[in-house]
């Protein structure tokens, strides 16, 4: 007889490797949701770093916005109509480079556009070095997991085919033996009735030892399948899944490698730059430290200096006496003496008027004479400066011509030597016309010299005691101060004011000039000290003629006399309108009666 292991014994030596299958399944299922995390991970970070570079990006064209916002612009149509009747009240654009206070706010600027820069750098480095680098090695990380756990559900699947190619093995060798042992079971019944014949005994015999066979059989299919089994279990969990894991656990620390090493260049980039930015806030730190105070004040006065002589002290006003009530030296405007009879009207001894109360306000005259002296002759030395260079133009342009004239003359085959003819001779004419300019605004600009020469090199005059005690002068002085078309004062000697001027081609462009009618009479509210060109000091309770009414810019045009007109603010006076005041000549005094 064949002995044979109990069934139970067989099931309990094959079901332990079922439960270690399904715990290595379980391992797997675990690893692959962690590494899915770590990608997951790695993508976040990538994103954060793509936000940081659209952030650098953002704020680096807001730095050069407002870097160009704040530069300054060039003059529009408005801001030079603007220039050109306010000069001295307009800052230009290269006067915002004249002064170091301006002078650093520009390094300001141009070194923030400097400091953005930077941040585009980092914005640069941080693309191609993190997130590019990243994004290709996420892709790559991909595959390489998608390939290490393709191999171990191989492997799953390979020794899970074992195990069940071993199940079946077993049942069969188990249901083998419990057919050979009923088989023996019978034979043995069978042997001993005495009443079953001999060869049914014989033939359960042979049955039971087919029975036994068939077992024999799959013990040893079952056995062969178990060792190889085994074999296959022990490789499957000592060598591919320790490889496997071992290939996802170094994946895996790659991947952890490689976010710390990004966060490295995440500083790195960072870093780098600093040294640039630092350069740049030196260079903004020493461009305030070059700001100079007193040379930007200075700048400003030789800028506005406009040469006007002060005021002289104010005469002494004798009430004791009847006399007419002289008007005060200090007055700004064209004030006569009392030693002059009063100029009739329309005679070539009356003052001018300032161009700033001349209708058209859009140009002044060509001479600059709207300006003070000072600023004339600045303007003027301009002038001659930019035709000199003009007439240098053209004089090298002339010597260009002539030299390929030459050059024709000598070789006819490269041009004709009569082409030139005729611009030569237009570079000519232009040349003469901008010597003659030259010598006009040389002549205006010697005028101005000679002036301001002048009047630096007369004494001061006495002080208030020394006019009391000599009236006669001090009155001869004041009848001797007349404004000029330039807006400069000369002063010249008693006798030379009493000879008769000849009339000039000057005078006479005046001479045609019809005065303004006078319109109505004002008060004077209030003291006003006109000390700005083309105004008239008037005192309060002064009555005045009105020739102009306010025409919404808040002035109103009035006149004292002949000589004296000009404009005060018509919140200063209260106007009084006649259409029918015709008399230009009624003197002040009546009206102030």
């Amino acid at each position: 007889m064949v002995s044979l292991p109990h069934p139970s014994v067989l099931h309990a030596a094959v079901s332990a490797p079922c439960l270690c299958c399904r715990k290595g399944k379980d391992q797997f299922d675990n690893l692959e949701k962690h590494t899915q995390w770590g990608i997951d991970v790695l993508e976040k970070y990538i994103k954060f770093v793509k936000e940081r570079t659209e952030i650098e990006l953002s704020y680096a064209k807001q730095l050069r916005n407002l870097s160009k916002k704040y530069q300054p612009k060039k003059n529009s149509k408005e801001e030079e109509e603007y220039r050109l009747c306010w000069p001295k009240f307009c800052l230009l654009r290269q006067d915002f480079s004249r002064y170091t206070s301006t002078r650093a706010f520009l390094a300001t600027l141009n070194e923030m556009n400097d400091y953005a820069g930077q941040h585009e750098v980092i914005s640069e480095n941080m693309t191609s070095l993190i997130t590019a680098e990243l994004t290709r090695y996420v892709q790559e990380l991909k595959q390489e997991r998608k390939s290490h756990f393709h191999d171990g559900r191989k492997a799953q699947q390979h020794i899970e085919t074992c195990w069940k190619q071993l199940e079946a093995s077993k049942r069969r060798f188990e249901r083998d033996c419990k057919e050979a042992d009923r088989a023996q079971q019978y034979f043995e019944k069978m042997d001993a009735d005495i009443n079953v014949t001999k060869a049914d005994v014989e033939k359960a015999r042979q049955q039971a030892q087919l029975r036994h066979q068939m077992a024999e059989d799959s013990k040893a299919e079952y056995s062969s399948t178990l060792q190889k089994f085994n074999s296959e279990q022990h490789e499957h969990y000592y060598t591919h899944i320790p490889n496997i894991f071992q290939k996802i656990q170094e994946m895996e620390e790659r991947r952890i490698l490689r976010i710390g090493e990004s966060m490295k260049t995440f500083a790195e980039v960072d870093r780098q730059v600093i040294p640039i930015i630092g350069k740049c806030l030196d260079e903004i730190t020493k461009a305030a430290e070059s700001v100079d105070h007193k040379n930007d004040s200075q700048m400003v006065i030789e800028a506005f200096k406009s040469g006007f002589e002060p005021p002289g002290d104010v005469d002494f006003e004798d009430f004791t006496q009847p006399m007419k009530r002289t008007v005060s030296e200090s007055s700004l405007s064209n004030s006569r003496g009392d030693g002059k009879s009063e100029p009739k009207f329309g005679s070539k001894s009356k003052g001018k008027l300032w161009p700033f109360i001349k209708k058209n306000k859009g140009a002044g005259p060509e001479d600059f004479s709207n300006l003070p002296p000072e600023q004339r002759r600045k303007k003027l030395q301009q002038k001659v400066d930019e035709l000199n260079r003009d007439i240098q133009k053209e004089m090298d342009s002339r010597d260009a011509l002539t030299k390929m004239k030459d050059v024709y003359i000598k070789n006819p085959q490269m041009g004709d030597a009569a082409s030139v003819d005729q611009r030569l001779a237009e570079l000519g004419q232009n040349i003469e016309k901008l010597r003659l300019e030259v010598q006009k605004f040389e002549g205006w600009l010697a005028e101005v010299e000679g002036r301001l020469l002048a009047r630096t090199e007369q004494p001061r005059r006495q002080s208030g005691v020394y006019e009391a005690q000599n009236p006669s002068g001090v009155n001869s002085c004041a009848q001797d101060r007349e404004s000029s078309p330039d807006g400069s004062y000369t002063e010249e000697q008693s006798q030379e004011t009493e000879m008769k001027v000849p009339a000039t081609d000057f005078d006479d462009e005046f001479d045609d000039e019809e005065p303004l009618p006078t319109i109505g009479t004002c008060k004077a509210l209030y003291t006003f000290e006109g000390q700005n060109e083309g105004t008239i000091s008037v005192a309060e309770g002064e009555m005045l003629y009105v020739i102009e009414e306010d025409k919404g810019d808040g002035w109103t045009r009035i006149r004292r006399n002949e000589d004296e007109e000009g404009y005060v603010p018509t919140s200063y006076v209260e106007v009084y309108l006649d259409k029918n005041a015709k008399d230009v000549h009624k003197p002040l005094q009546k009206i102030s009666e």
